[in-house]
């Protein structure tokens, strides 16, 4: 049995932070924090300690645990600590109007493909680390042809996408522990 993990950076750790808000106080609820783009800017995910969640003290059940996201400054040490945490990194360059392009179809692309070229849909589960719809189609197309797709992400993940995977986990209870 191996898991094929696919992280987007930016979907997790914006949503941490508005989870995080509202947790502290800073808004009533999350559509309050959504509305009013209330973030809780001290809030920092640790990924060491996500990796340990999604993929538990068997590291060798891990056969691609892949984080996409955007390319940071040039001092930013981001995504050498998401390499040393066992992440795959793919980083991705902003559009001109400083937009996050490529993100969501390089995860369905790389999902897509795993699961065709690497996954064996009876033994296997696909981990989706993100919450918005963009991913319905393929997590339906994989359900749809016997893949086992978790998707795991804070409460407010798109309700179509929790409907349409095979098993949905939710990071709240965990916001403080996925912290540093």
């Amino acid at each position: 049995m191996s898991e094929f993990v696919y992280v987007d950076n930016s979907n997790i750790f914006i949503e941490g932070k508005r989870v995080s808000a509202v947790e502290s106080g800073m808004a009533m609820n999350i559509y309050e924090a959504m509305e009013n783009k209330i973030l809780d800017n001290s809030y920092k995910i640790d990924f060491g300690r996500l990796h340990h969640f999604i993929a538990g003290e068997n590291d060798n059940v891990i056969k691609r645990c892949v984080l996409f996201g955007s390319r940071p400054p040039p001092n930013d040490t981001l995504w050498q600590i998401a390499r040393k945490a066992g992440f795959e990194v793919i980083v991705e360059d902003r559009n001109v109007a400083n937009k996050e392009k490529r993100i969501d179809t390089g995860i369905v692309a790389a999902m897509t493909k795993d699961a065709y070229t690497m996954a064996d849909k009876k033994e296997d589960t696909i981990t989706l680390v993100a919450g918005d719809g963009d991913f319905i189609p393929c997590v339906e197309q994989l359900v749809g042809d016997g893949y086992r797709v978790e998707v795991v992400f804070w409460n407010h993940a798109s309700s179509d996408l929790k409907d349409a995977c095979s098993k949905f986990v939710e990071l709240n209870p965990i916001l403080n522990h996925l912290a540093y």
